[in-house]
């Protein structure tokens, strides 16, 4: 997709979190990337990871409890939730539960083919792994 005609060019998330180490640890050996950008300013820490291509989705509540009973079997998510698409679920959610993620279901496959498993971060943050039809 061009984003030439775009009248935006890139979506960030900033995560907030009392214990910065552990929240790095997790999401970078947790999804096996290496920072894209590390800043200290001040005595504050940052880093920014590549995450590909961002879509942010907006749900009602009805949406949400669709979505969390597919993945999760009730309505369980907070407000924000990250969805991550992955090329090896398996592997992906191995790498994720040995860094600290909690499971909270485990995989579905999803009526539009996806195989999609709900994780919960350190600091409670949900995730869904998922993998398109057609990776292996």
């Amino acid at each position: 997709m061009s984003t030439s005609n775009s009248p935006i060019f890139e979506l960030r998330v900033a995560v907030t979190t009392q214990d910065y180490e552990r929240l790095v640890r997790f999401y970078c050996a947790g999804l096996g990337i290496e920072p894209a950008a590390i800043w200290n300013n001040d005595g504050g820490k940052a880093l920014m990871l590549n995450m590909g291509s961002a879509t942010l989705e907006i749900f009602d509540e009805r949406q949400a409890q669709v979505i969390d009973e597919l993945e999760a079997g009730k309505r369980i998510s907070g407000q924000v939730r990250f969805a991550l698409q992955v090329p090896d679920l398996k592997a992906a959610m191995e790498r994720m539960l040995a860094n600290g993620a909690t499971l909270v279901h485990e995989p579905v496959t999803t009526p539009w083919g996806d195989i999609n498993v709900r994780l919960q971060d350190p600091d409670g943050m949900q995730i869904t792994l998922f993998q398109a039809p057609g990776n292996p």
